[in-house]
């Protein structure tokens, strides 16, 4: 399946990219998409690649720019000219170099190391569906506690971040959307349908937003995933199944993942993602994956480089139209602040080979992007999950993904996140994928509280508000082997394994 898994971004990571930004001399203010100018012949028998061309920001570069792509035997996908990344496809087996030599280009590259196919998420494990017996069992629960929804009873998590208390203060304001960016959004389900905003919604499969109603709905049931995530977020409190964390704003679905049974999501992809969020007014986006086909993009190849540099551009642009990008931290249980990593995945649409890469360096995107709010998961007892990456300086904030290890006293007794399927069913999930939401969610609580925030007063709120416990005082043995699984490093205030702390949903309400 596709990739909503490893997240990384490191503290030390983040001014070798704001340096490449700055460079790059631009923070764009619009993006506008530009239809081909024209097609040539191209090379014979040849793979059919997509490439990103990073270019500077006037009208006469980027015109002369599209020009020598063509002449170079590329076609011309779409062009985001105020933030100077051009989508282009072609099978001359030297466009890359070629086109990296033409005055006026920044950088350039290939998005995908396989042939493009006509037409990668942080979720652990396979799905577990609610069966009806279970949803019966947890409907009577439900009903004895006094909880709104039928399936309540079995969502740990809500109280876990006071979710349940904060709804009955403000559950959010209509005013408020939260984009799933992701497999795509099965809008018709009856507790995500209340709260779903079309016009805010697409399909950005191969880097050009469609808008036709329903792009943005998965390919079938097996890409559940944004739809789970949906549910986490905004849920209605309508007396039917579950309960988002904040029931009362607006959810919308950008689809990036491949529709094939790969779940890829590539780097022109996300950058369409992004800016089509920006300029259709999303206040939050959720990024429960990462950029395939590279768990890390390291900058001395001109390939990778070129995907941190097209996706930065685009998740910048975002920021600065007032748009707060939360993705996930991963889930290899990697201490992100190490020296070294180890990542025998990349390239993950071809033939994959192991190295060594410095997350310094290297980046895993969009998530070690500057600015983007980096999540790790806990599960019922507050203790990091077992699967989730961590590292300080590098985690901002925690919340709950799920732990099968750490069992709540709920009536199915799974220490999973459960929400909305496709097809109007529900069931668990763990990840990192899940903890992102729960961040998303209470970041949209807090501009329903605070309207006028920005993304980065929206951070600072989210760090300021969260309860951290602080580094555990025994050893982190979750399989009780006797060896430590991993090392929390940092004090009370901040540390690796949380961050700033747990997110907190009801101080986001007062």
């Amino acid at each position: 399946m596709a990739h909503l898994r490893p997240r990384r971004r490191l503290a030390l990571a983040v001014p070798v990219v704001l340096s490449l930004t700055a460079s790059l001399g631009f923070l764009p203010s619009a993006a506008s998409a530009v239809p081909a100018a024209g097609t040539t012949a191209q090379t014979a028998d040849a793979p059919n690649l997509a490439y990103v061309v990073n270019t500077r920001l006037d009208h006469w570069t980027i015109n002369s720019v599209k020009k020598a792509i063509n002449a170079a035997g590329g076609t011309i996908v779409v062009t985001y000219e105020k933030i100077g990344v051009i989508v282009v496809h072609s099978a001359n087996p030297d466009f890359g170099p070629t086109i990296r030599k033409v005055h006026g280009v920044q950088s350039a590259g290939a998005t995908r190391t396989a042939p493009l196919s006509p037409a990668s998420t942080t979720d652990e494990g396979a799905v577990q569906y609610l069966s009806k017996d279970q949803a019966a069992e947890t409907a009577k629960a439900s009903a004895a506690a006094g909880d709104t929804e039928p399936l309540e009873a079995d969502q740990w998590d809500l109280p876990a971040i006071g979710a349940d208390k904060a709804a009955k203060i403000n559950p959010g304001s209509k005013s408020v959307t939260v984009a799933v960016i992701d497999v795509g959004v099965d809008d018709t389900h009856p507790d995500i349908a209340p709260n779903f905003s079309a016009s805010q919604s697409a399909n950005c499969v191969g880097g050009k937003a469609d808008t036709t109603y329903g792009s943005w709905r998965p390919v079938d049931s097996a890409h559940y995933h944004g739809t789970h995530v949906a549910g986490e977020i905004a849920a209605a409190r309508n007396g039917i199944g579950v309960a988002g964390v904040a029931p009362g704003v607006k959810v919308s679905g950008i689809t990036v993942a491949e529709p094939d049974s790969t779940q890829l999501f590539y780097p022109e992809s996300v950058v369409c993602a992004f800016v089509f969020a920006a300029d259709h007014g999303v206040e939050i986006t959720n990024n429960s994956y990462y950029v395939d086909p590279w768990l890390y993009n390291c900058m001395d190849d001109p390939d990778q480089r070129a995907i941190v540099d097209a996706v930065n551009r685009a998740q910048l642009y975002a920021q600065h139209k007032g748009t707060l990008n939360v993705a996930a931290a991963g889930n290899s249980n990697d201490d992100l602040d190490s020296d070294a990593l180890v990542d025998a995945s990349s390239p993950d649409d071809s033939t994959a080979t192991t190295r060594t890469v410095d997350p310094h360096e290297c980046f895993d995107v969009p998530t070690q992007l500057p600015g983007v709010v980096t999540v790790s998961s806990v599960g019922v007892t507050k203790a990091k999950s077992y699967f989730s990456s961590y590292g300080k300086n590098v985690i901002d904030v925690a919340a709950p993904g799920g732990d099968a290890r750490q069992i709540p006293d709920t009536p199915s007794k799974n220490g999973r996140i459960l929400s909305t399927l496709p097809n109007n069913t529900y069931g668990y999930l763990q990840g990192t994928s899940m903890a992102t939401p729960h961040v998303a969610a209470v970041a949209a609580l807090l501009k329903s509280t605070h309207p006028h925030a920005g993304p980065a007063q929206l951070q600072a709120l989210l760090k300021a508000e969260a309860d951290n416990p602080g580094c555990p005082t025994d050893p982190y043995d979750t399989n009780g082997d006797g060896v430590a699984d991993a090392t929390c490093v940092g004090g009370k205030r901040v540390n690796g394994f949380y961050g700033f702390g747990i997110v907190n949903a009801l101080r986001a309400v007062k």
